[in-house]
């Protein structure tokens, strides 16, 4: 009698290089033609999109990469929460890995990837704190089990186990119970990317795929937009 794999085992070897190499698909004949001057608007389109798309889990999923202060590059994915001042923000711990990374080099890339729309944007830009009011505001807005597990994760510090971090957040629990006031920690807030550059892919046929790039100087300046070769 056949047996489940092991997770601890190795992958099935039965995935050869060739059929790896062989992994491709035809792109469909929906092109970028032409885009405004502005990339907000094209963007919110994309994103609404994309948030119709049922084939699409959590549109608003970004990967954001940063780079650390011996130049090692980190990728992890987090969620857009507001475009507004001319940015793209997020929320985070303070404390974390991403956090100490923009506080040395505040050079960050976000990429949201849409396969199934055949989609992608691709964002390069600087990352800056919002205003602790601002931050307040947002996380009053966030589920009461969010707001606690905020003040319970130490977040990118080791783990002795699962079990300490469910006591950290059942303290955290008995301390502001559900329904009552929970203050917004101090080592925890939002980030805003100030883009210098604004991507937008389209997969197309024969791999003659659409790339339109919005590009500036500084982040108080002009965007230009220019198409570039696949």
């Amino acid at each position: 009698m056949s047996q489940a794999r092991n997770e601890n085992q190795s992958p099935d070897q039965s995935l050869t290089r060739d059929a790896i190499r062989a992994m491709r698909r035809s792109y469909g004949d929906v092109g970028l033609e032409n885009l405004p001057a502005d990339p907000w608007s094209t963007f919110s389109l994309w994103l609404s999109q994309a948030a119709a798309n049922e084939f699409i889990v959590e549109a608003n999923a970004m990967v954001l990469s940063t780079l650390d202060g011996e130049q090692q590059i980190s990728t992890r994915t987090v969620l857009l929460k507001d475009i507004s001042e001319g940015g793209f923000t997020f929320f985070t711990n303070y404390q974390s890995r991403k956090a100490h990374d923009m506080e040395i080099n505040e050079q960050v890339t976000l990429l949201f990837p849409w396969f199934a729309m055949e989609r992608q944007i691709s964002i390069s830009g600087l990352a800056q704190k919002i205003s602790e009011s601002q931050s307040d505001e947002y996380f009053a807005t966030r589920p009461w089990s969010s707001q606690i597990g905020a003040w319970a994760s130490a977040q990118s510090q080791p783990l002795e186990s699962r079990e300490e971090l469910a006591n950290r957040f059942a303290g955290a629990s008995q301390k502001w119970p559900e329904g009552s006031h929970v203050p917004r920690p101090p080592h925890w807030g939002g980030y805003r990317v100030l883009p210098l550059a604004i991507e937008f892919w389209q997969g197309r046929y024969s791999r003659l795929h659409d790339r339109l790039r919005y590009e500036r100087q500084s982040t108080d300046s002009e965007f230009v937009l220019t198409r570039y070769y696949p």
